[in-house]
């Protein structure tokens, strides 16, 4: 992989004041109450340029990508964005906690020369063609990178971890906490020498798209139609794979607008082919007993490489389905590798939204039935009280992907259905920016 440093244009505190309050999560995870909010925290938000607002009088000569572009080039104007003046490698630190532990995981950010998939670069995951498209639309809008594709490398001798641990006892560029509790911090690298490991130890590597195929995507399909050679490189971030901050989460699958759905008519259906534990309840005690009882038996499965999945569907119960037979997928999934057929997404996606209840790869695209919900904070309650309220109609929880099966199945050339990984925390937008 080829990368450089860059010069990044980046919020001036100056201005902006707290430039922790003009950073933002990733335009796909911002829905329309944290636009909102970001839109409150400060005037110069990034929000306004990677996910604007939209309006009813929208048209082709005044819509959110015009607007991206005038905030652009105004603040640039104004000196609410400023231009580094060395070349530069990033060093990214996040601090965080989970189930009570913390955790540390660091990152670099450099441009990376963009690569099609293939040996250099291997994408783990589907993208959708009608994200893919609102990205290139801003970026042929703004000729600029703002959000991050996050990706994975392996390097057991650390060469930039070490060089991003000492760097991280300087002050920081930018020192904020989120709403989640996660500490973001940024430092740069323009030793020369540091620079120079880190862009020769890179020169080997192969790397893995933990998160951002669709910015990845975006920015070769860019590349391609345009003629200015600055878009052959991505802003990208890198994290060592032997990072023991990498954390990946479960996206569990929250369902709804099928019609004649019955929860106790899919766990018949799923007996076939699942061996199903019922924990059923009859007071808000006994609920919350059985829940925690469904995710410890997922749990239980997931250390022993079973294809454990849990299902509530507000009929008084939750349920674990455990496939008896991995040969199940044989026939529904018989082009696709045995990692893939074994990965807990796919044997979900085939042989019960496909074959079960009706959503297949063209019904999973416009999005309609499935809700990706990630797992943090109250993810799990929230989706049971959707269910309730019968605003959707079932919930499957889902174990994490491993990462030594994300490894195996990019490394084999295929793509895991969409959501499928959820590597926590994300990675934000807005603590460097490279105007093309």
């Amino acid at each position: 992989m080829e990368i450089k440093p860059f010069r990044a244009f980046r919020f001036n505190e100056a201005i902006v004041g707290d430039v922790g309050s003009c950073i933002a999560p990733p335009y796909d995870v911002i829905g329309a109450s944290q636009q909102q909010q970001l839109y409150e925290k400060n005037k110069y938000n990034i929000v306004r340029i990677i996910k604007g607002k939209t309006t009813a009088s929208d048209n082709e000569q005044s819509n959110q990508y015009t607007r991206a572009v005038e905030y652009l080039n105004i603040w640039i104007e104004k000196g609410v964005l400023k231009q580094d003046t060395a070349e530069t490698i990033y060093a990214y630190v996040q601090d965080f906690r989970l189930a009570d532990k913390a955790f540390q995981r660091s990152s670099f950010v450099a441009l990376a020369k963009l690569e099609e998939f293939g040996e250099t670069v291997k994408g783990h995951e589907q993208t959708l063609d009608e994200v893919k498209t609102d990205r290139l639309n801003l970026k042929r809008a703004t000729a600029a990178k703002f959000g991050l594709p996050f990706l994975l490398y392996e390097d057991e001798e650390k060469i930039a971890d070490k060089i991003i641990e000492n760097t991280a006892g300087q002050k920081p560029l930018i020192d904020f906490i989120d709403e989640q509790d996660v500490r973001h911090r940024l430092f740069t690298i323009t030793d020369r020498g540091a620079v120079e490991q880190i862009v020769k130890m890179m020169l080997s590597k192969s790397c893995i798209i933990a998160d951002g195929h669709h910015r990845y995507e975006t920015a070769l399909n860019y590349a391609r139609e345009t003629s200015n050679p600055a878009a052959g490189y991505q802003m990208t971030a890198f994290v060592n794979s032997c990072d023991r901050g990498l954390i990946i989460l479960a996206t569990h699958r929250l369902v709804g607008e099928l019609e004649n759905f019955d929860t106790n008519n899919l766990i018949s259906k799923l007996n076939d082919k699942f061996e199903i534990t019922k924990y059923p309840f009859d007071s808000a005690r006994s609920k919350k007993d059985a829940k925690q009882k469904m995710l410890a038996q997922m749990k239980a499965g997931y250390r022993r490489d079973k294809n454990a999945f849990g299902i509530y569907g507000g009929n008084g119960a939750y349920y674990v389905a455990v496939l008896k037979d991995k040969k199940a997928m044989d026939s529904v999934a018989a082009e696709r590798s045995n990692v893939w057929k074994s990965l807990d997404v796919s044997v979900l996606h085939k042989l019960i939204l496909e074959e079960l209840l009706g959503i297949d790869e063209r019904r999973l695209a416009s999005g309609g039935n499935v809700e990706y919900i990630k797992d943090t904070d109250n993810a799990i309650d929230e989706s049971i009280a959707k269910v309730d309220s019968r605003e959707k109609q079932v919930v499957f929880f889902m174990n994490p992907v491993k990462m030594e099966q994300l490894k195996m199945v990019a490394n084999a050339g295929e793509k895991m259905p969409q959501k499928s990984t959820y590597f926590y925390p994300k990675i934000y937008t807005g603590l460097t920016i490279n105007k093309l």
